[in-house]
C-alpha cells in the first residue's frame, strides 16, 4: 500500500495482442494506482507495479494448485482488491476465470446457490476461489454440483511465498475469460471472450474515436466486478492505457448513491460509467445540502449503458447537477453486450447527447419517421459503431435495411465473441457467418444507432440482463399455478423497467396469497422484484401452432389493458 500520489502518464500497451502480454509491460511503466474504498470506506492502494507483483504471485500459486492453461475457475469475492489481482492471477497463468456474484447477504443466500451450482458445472470448472467470509455459501454451491470441483480460499492459497514458475504462451484467440450472462438460472450461458476480442474491444472504446483517456483523467466506478462493463471498462481498460482508477464497492452505492458523486468530487473523476438506473436513483435521493461544496466540473465523460437509456432520466440529472459545474455535453450513451465483448457503439465524446421524436405509430410498422406532433417517441442515439468494426441492420429473413428502417442490430469485427461456452446451439441462433445478431431491435440514421426495442424477449432491469424462461421457471412448482402456463416479460412504467407474470390459475379465494407466493418466490431466486402479478384464467396464454409461448403478444396485450384477470 502506498499514498496514492504518483505520476500519472499514458503510455497505452495496445501494441500488445493479449491481455497478458499488456500486463507484461507494467513494470516498465511510470507508476499509476488502483484505490479501492470498502463499504465501511477503509482504503487499500496499490501501484499498478504493485498489482502485477500480487497478480503474479498469485499465478503461481494456482499453478502450483495444479491448475493449468485452459483448466476453468469460478471467482466468487466481494473484495475488489482481492478480485482483480486474482482474476489478473489467472489470466498470467492461462487459466481462464469466470466471475460470478458473490453473495450481498446471509438472509436468502440458500436460494441463490443453485444458480451458482450451475454456472460451477457449466463451466466444468477445478476450483471455486473465494474468501474464508464466502465459504459457507461456497459450500452451498458445491453442495449443489457434481462433486468435482476443488474450493480454494484465497487466505489460505495465497499465504506462503510463491516458487519461480513461467508464465505460459499465450495466443489472442485464447480464451481470457467466461462472462456469465446476468439471471442464468436454469440454463447458464458463459460467453467465450478471448485475448484479441478484449484487446480489440479496448482499442475501440478508448482509442481515439473512444473516450480517449489523457494524463489528467480519473476513473471512478462502483460497478459490480463480476460483469463486463465493471470488469473491462474500469479495471482492464485502465491497466492497458495506464490510467489511475478509483474503486468503490458496489453495496456502499446500493446503501446511498450518493458517494459516487463524493468520489467523483474528492478524486477529482473525470470518466466514470452507470446503467440508466443509477442516475435515476441519484436524482431520487438527492438533496438540496448534497449539492454544498460539491465540484463535478472535473468530470468528463459520464458515460451510460447496459439497458435502456432514457432522455429524460440523464436530463433530470443533468439539471440537478448544473449547480455543481457537471455538464450534459459529458453525458456518453452507448450500446453494447457480452456476445461483443463489451462495447458496440459509443457517442462522440464532448458533444450533446442526440435524441430523435419518432411517430409512434410508424415506428411499429419498422419505419423511424422523424415527427414533431401527435403519438411520439423519444429515441436516444447510441452513436456510431467502434473503430474496426460495422454495424448492419437486417430484416427477419437476414437482408441488409436502408436507413430509418427498423431491423435486427447486426454487428461484425475483432470484438464478437467466440460464442457460449459447450452450447452450440445458442451460439449458432447467435452467430452466423460471423457476425452477432444481438437479438435487438434499431435503426441507422446519419450512421448513428438508435436502438428501439428488444426481439430477444430478453428483460433488463437494473443494467442486468434476464431470460424469461428463466424468470418462469422460477415459480414452475408453486401451488395454484398451471404448470408451464407462465409467461414473463418487462413493461416501461415512467422512466424505470419493471417486471410483470402473467399467470394461468383456477378462480380462488386467496388470489392475493398466490400473488405474493409468486413475488417471493422470484425475488428469492432471481432476485427480482416484481411489478404485476396478473392471474388469468386458463387458456389466456397465447401461444404459435408449436406450442411455444408469444411473449411479445402477450405484453401487448397487457398494455392494451386485454387481459382478463381473476
Amino acid at each position: 500500500m502506498l499514498h496514492c500520489g504518483a505520476e500519472k502518464s499514458r503510455l497505452g500497451n495496445f501494441t500488445a495482442k493479449t491481455l497478458a502480454q499488456a500486463l507484461e509491460k507494467i513494470p516498465a511503466a511510470p507508476d499509476s494506482w488502483m484505490r479501492f474504498i470498502g463499504f465501511g470506506a477503509e482504503e487499500l492502494c496499490f501501484t499498478y507495479r504493485q498489482v502485477y507483483d500480487q497478480a503474479r504471485q498469485r499465478a503461481a500459486h494456482l499453478t502450483q494448485a495444479g491448475l493449468r492453461k485452459g483448466d476453468r475457475l469460478v471467482l466468487m469475492t466481494s473484495e475488489a482488491h482481492e478480485f482483480v489481482m486474482s482474476f489478473l492471477g489467472c489470466v498470467m497463468a492461462g487459466i481462464i476465470p469466470a466471475p460470478i456474484s458473490p453473495p450481498m447477504m446471509a438472509k436468502g443466500s440458500e436460494s441463490l446457490a443453485p444458480a451458482a451450482a450451475r454456472i460451477v458445472q457449466d463451466a466444468e470448472a477445478k476450483v471455486l476461489l473465494t474468501t474464508e467470509s464466502s465459504k459457507a455459501f461456497a459450500d452451498q454451491i458445491l453442495a449443489r454440483s457434481n462433486g468435482e470441483t476443488r474450493l480454494l480460499t484465497m487466505e489460505t492459497a495465497f499465504a506462503e511465498p510463491a516458487l519461480p514458475f513461467d508464465l505460459p504462451s499465450i495466443d489472442p484467440d485464447d480464451i481470457c475469460f467466461l462472462q456469465y450472462t446476468s439471471g442464468s438460472t436454469t440454463l447458464p450461458r458463459g460467453v467465450m471472450v478471448s485475448h484479441g476480442n478484449l484487446m480489440a474491444n479496448m482499442r475501440g472504446f478508448m482509442g481515439e474515436r473512444g473516450m480517449n483517456p489523457g494524463p489528467e483523467d480519473v476513473g471512478v466506478s462502483w460497478l459490480p466486478l463480476y460483469h463486463d462493463m465493471g470488469l473491462i471498462g474500469f479495471i482492464l481498460g485502465p491497466l492497458v492505457y495506464i490510467g489511475p482508477i478509483v474503486v468503490l464497492a458496489t453495496s456502499a452505492f446500493a446503501r446511498d448513491p450518493r458517494i459516487w458523486l463524493k468520489a467523483l468530487h474528492n478524486y477529482r473523476g473525470t470518466i466514470t460509467y452507470a446503467p440508466n438506473f443509477a442516475y435515476a436513483q441519484v436524482v431520487k435521493r438527492l438533496r438540496d445540502s448534497d449539492l454544498e461544496n460539491l465540484d463535478l466540473s472535473c468530470v468528463r465523460i459520464a458515460g451510460c449503458g447496459a439497458e435502456p437509456i432514457q432522455a429524460a432520466t440523464l436530463r433530470s440529472f443533468a439539471e440537478r447537477l448544473a449547480p455543481t459545474g457537471f455538464r450534459a455535453e459529458a453525458f456518453l450513451p452507448s450500446y453494447g453486450m457480452a456476445e461483443a465483448t463489451l462495447a458496440i457503439s459509443l457517442h462522440t465524446p464532448g458533444t450533446p447527447m442526440h435524441t430523435e421524436f419518432i411517430n409512434a405509430d410508424e415506428l411499429k410498422r419498422g419505419n423511424a419517421v422523424p415527427a414533431t406532433e401527435g403519438n411520439l417517441r423519444e429515441i436516444m442515439s447510441c452513436g456510431f459503431p467502434l473503430a474496426e468494426h460495422q454495424l448492419d441492420i437486417v430484416s427477419e429473413s437476414g437482408e441488409s435495411l436502408p436507413e430509418r428502417h427498423v431491423g435486427e442490430i447486426v454487428f461484425s469485427g475483432p470484438s464478437v465473441t467466440q460464442g457460449y461456452f459447450q452450447n452450440p446451439e445458442a451460439s449458432a441462433a447467435a452467430w452466423r457467418a460471423g457476425r452477432l445478431h444481438t437479438g435487438d431491435m434499431g435503426y441507422l440514421a446519419g450512421g448513428e444507432l438508435y436502438v428501439c426495442g428488444r426481439s430477444k424477449e430478453l428483460i433488463i432491469i437494473r443494467g442486468a440482463n434476464y431470460y424469461p424462461q428463466d424468470i418462469e421457471w422460477a415459480v414452475r412448482d408453486v401451488p395454484g399455478i398451471k404448470r408451464g402456463n407462465v409467461v414473463a416479460f418487462s413493461v416501461q412504467e415512467g422512466m424505470d423497467e419493471r417486471l410483470v407474470m402473467v399467470v394461468e390459475a383456477e378462480p380462488r379465494e386467496d388470489a392475493e396469497s398466490l400473488r405474493q407466493a409468486i413475488r417471493v418466490k422470484i425475488m428469492e431466486t432471481i432476485g427480482l422484484e416484481v411489478y404485476r402479478v396478473v392471474l388469468a384464467p386458463g387458456g389466456t396464454l397465447q401461444r404459435t401452432t408449436s406450442g411455444k409461448l408469444q411473449r411479445r403478444k402477450m405484453k401487448q396485450l397487457f398494455e392494451q389493458g386485454e387481459i382478463a384477470e381473476l
